[in-house]
């Protein structure tokens, strides 16, 4: 289990709350911390159902296989599209970010230099096989640990010689926007950040004890990100209680440089690098086997997605179809990824809400009080939060989003020829 925590942790990165810092703090007008609280209550209403669902379908696929083996082929299919819609961009955030702040540290060197050495570092790491994956995942953990601690107590002395400090600020905004609505925004892009929880899902067929580790794993990974998350925010925007960044996409510099300096600048991009490049690790593994779950259903072309290397005994074609894909992330903006990856992730968090009604209410016919409070009241509580802050993303968002997801289903009419056959899937068996 604590190797599952850790994939966790280092999929959603601690330090990933200075991915899109910049952004959400001019979104929300310095309500970063309020966004998170927020985000986090709506996830744990969805990690608990990730959890019950692990534990009845200890399988690869997360979201695509609840809803398959709860609502039908044919549902989730189109859950697991839009799934694929944010595990195939998040490498890309992760490679992108990489390139930016490499780039600002090392400004003689192109940002594509960096993205393209990453892609290929982290695609030969996921071919080798998941031990490796697990092995640099106590590292990566370390690193930014010591990083987390170190950037407290600078911020602490910092924060102490400013004079009066308003603690509430983070909560209440500099006054640049108001109301609910900005923070219901700033808080959707934020979904990207929890998709570590879904991850851990992905690996029920190489965990030992899955249907006792895996969910227990979710949970922890879910509460101790959420927790870490709205801690740095708090302390980052106590240290510079503004939204005037040099660069908005790179805002978290700015942060550093007046929390310590050069010394915590730098620190801080080997840190974060390190994380983003963990993230981007465990992301691609994920999405691998998602991508060679749907393959071995049939779902997907068998023949090159549902196989596995009879050396490493992963998912080799899989992966690195992932790596091409992810070298759109030198052609795009990190507010588009960032947006794109909560439109799939709350897609798919709503589906899995919806499978646990499904599976133990309605299906299993658990009844009495107990169990309409566990089966029916908190994952509804869980798809209404997804919901609400799936259209609370932007209208390009959800355009872009939608249409996606309508190329799904004609991908899906293609290969039922015309719905007049049958969704492939796989009858998996404990």
């Amino acid at each position: 289990m604590p190797s599952l925590v850790f994939f966790g942790l280092v999929y959603m990165v601690p330090l990933t709350v200075f991915t899109t810092y910049g952004i959400v703090t001019q979104i929300t007008g310095g309500r970063v911390p309020l966004a998170y609280v927020i985000t986090l209550i709506a996830m744990v209403f969805t990690a608990r159902s990730y959890a019950k669902m692990a534990a009845v379908l200890p399988f690869a696929g997360s979201a695509y296989t609840y809803t398959q083996k709860t609502f039908g082929a044919g549902i989730g299919f189109v859950a697991g599209w839009a799934l694929l819609l944010d595990y195939l961009f998040l490498p890309m955030i992760n490679y992108l970010v990489i390139g930016i702040y490499l780039n600002a540290a090392l400004p003689m060197v192109p940002s594509w230099v960096f993205v393209v050495a990453a892609i290929v570092l982290v695609t030969g790491l996921n071919i080798i096989g998941i031990v490796s994956v697990a092995r640099a995942n106590i590292v990566i953990i370390a690193a930014q640990g010591i990083f987390i601690l170190t950037f407290a107590v600078l911020s602490a002395a910092t924060i102490s010689g400013a004079g009066t400090v308003d603690l509430a600020a983070p909560f209440t905004g500099d006054g640049t926007t108001e109301g609910l609505g900005p923070v219901m925004a700033g808080a959707a892009i934020l979904c990207l950040s929890f998709l570590g929880f879904d991850a851990v899902s992905t690996l029920s067929e190489e965990a030992k004890d899955p249907k006792r580790t895996v969910p227990r794993a979710i949970v922890i990974a879910t509460v101790t990100g959420g927790l870490i998350y709205i801690l740095l925010s708090f302390i980052a925007q106590l240290v510079f209680p503004s939204n005037a960044f040099t660069d908005p996409e790179s805002g978290s510099l700015d942060v550093m440089a007046a929390a310590g300096g050069q010394f915590l600048t730098i620190f801080f991009t080997a840190a974060y690098v390190a994380g983003a490049s963990g993230s981007a690790l465990t992301s691609q593994a994920s999405v691998a086997r998602i991508l060679y779950a749907m393959g071995r259903d049939g779902v997907l072309p068998r023949g090159f997605f549902g196989r596995l290397s009879k050396r490493f005994l992963t998912p080799v074609f899989a992966t690195v179809t992932v790596g091409v894909i992810s070298l759109l992330a030198l052609a795009v903006d990190l507010t588009f990824i960032s947006e794109m990856v909560s439109f799939g992730a709350l897609m798919a968090f709503s589906a899995v809400n919806l499978a646990v009604i499904k599976h133990y209410f309605i299906d299993g016919k658990r009844r009495g009080g107990a169990a309409v409070l566990s089966y029916v009241i908190l994952p509804g509580i869980g798809f209404g939060l997804t919901v609400w802050l799936w259209t609370s993303l932007s209208p390009r968002t959800l355009i872009i989003g939608l249409v996606w997801l309508a190329l799904g289903v004609t991908y899906l009419a293609f290969v039922t020829r015309g719905f007049r056959r049958p969704t492939p899937s796989l009858d998996l068996k404990e």
